[in-house]
C-alpha cells in the first residue's frame, strides 16, 4: 500500500522548484480536530500579537472561566470590561461576543467534517472579526483539511514571487500564484506548508 506522504511528495515533486526544495524540509503530520468554535478564540485571541503575547493573554482569558473551560454560554455571560482585563482590546473582546453568539444558535451542533472547505468559509466568515485568511487557517492546520490555497497570506506571495520569479504585483500576482497552485491540487495544503517552512528557514 502506498505511504500517503510518499504520495503527496511525488505528487507536488511535479512541480520543479517544489522538487528542489522539499527534501530540505520536514514537515509535521497533521492532528485534524473537531473543536472549531475554540479555534476560532484562540485566532481572535491571538491576532496581531507575537506568539509569546498570544499565549500569555489567552492563558489570562482561559483563567476567567471555572477549570478554563471556555464555552459560547459563558463568553456571553461575562461583561465586556472582564473579558478586556485578561488584555483584550475592545474590538476582540466585541469579536468573541459575536463567535460564541454564533456557536451558542445554527452552529452549535453543526457537523463541519460533513461540510466541504467552501462551505464552512461562508458560514464562518458570516461571524464578525473573522475573515477567509482566519478560516483557511482552521482548515489546514486544526482540521487538516489537504487543499486549502491561502492566496493573501503575504509569508506564501512573497515565498512564490522569489521561488518562482514572479514580479507582478496584487491582482495580478494572485492570479499567477492561483494558476501555479492549480498543479498541486489537492494538496495545496501541503505545498503552502512546504512554503511558509522555507521561507522560516532559509530566508
Amino acid at each position: 500500500m502506498t505511504n500517503p506522504k510518499e504520495e503527496i511528495i511525488k505528487l507536488l515533486s511535479r512541480d520543479p522548484v517544489l522538487a528542489a526544495i522539499i527534501p530540505e524540509i520536514t514537515l509535521p503530520e497533521p492532528q485534524p480536530r473537531q473543536d472549531v468554535f475554540n479555534a476560532l478564540i484562540r485566532s481572535i485571541v491571538s491576532q496581531q500579537l507575537s506568539t509569546k503575547a498570544a499565549a500569555t493573554i489567552y492563558q489570562r482569558f482561559a483563567a476567567l472561566f471555572e477549570g478554563n473551560e471556555i464555552n459560547p454560554t459563558r463568553i456571553l455571560s461575562t461583561d465586556e470590561q472582564v473579558l478586556r482585563s485578561a488584555g483584550l482590546s475592545k474590538q476582540k473582546s466585541t469579536y468573541l461576543k459575536e463567535v460564541a453568539d454564533f456557536f451558542s444558535g445554527e452552529a452549535e451542533n453543526m457537523d463541519w467534517q460533513q461540510l466541504s472547505d467552501e462551505q464552512i468559509v461562508k458560514h464562518l466568515t458570516r461571524i464578525k472579526g473573522v475573515g477567509v485568511w482566519t478560516v483557511q487557517m482552521i482548515l489546514m492546520f486544526h482540521m487538516a483539511r489537504p487543499d486549502v490555497f491561502p492566496v493573501d497570506d503575504l509569508g506564501i506571495q512573497q515565498s512564490m514571487a522569489d521561488l518562482y520569479g514572479i514580479t507582478a504585483e496584487k491582482q495580478a500576482l494572485k492570479k499567477q500564484m492561483l494558476r501555479i497552485a492549480d498543479n498541486w491540487r489537492p494538496y495545496r495544503s501541503y505545498a503552502s506548508r512546504y512554503l511558509w517552512k522555507w521561507r522560516d528557514n532559509f530566508r
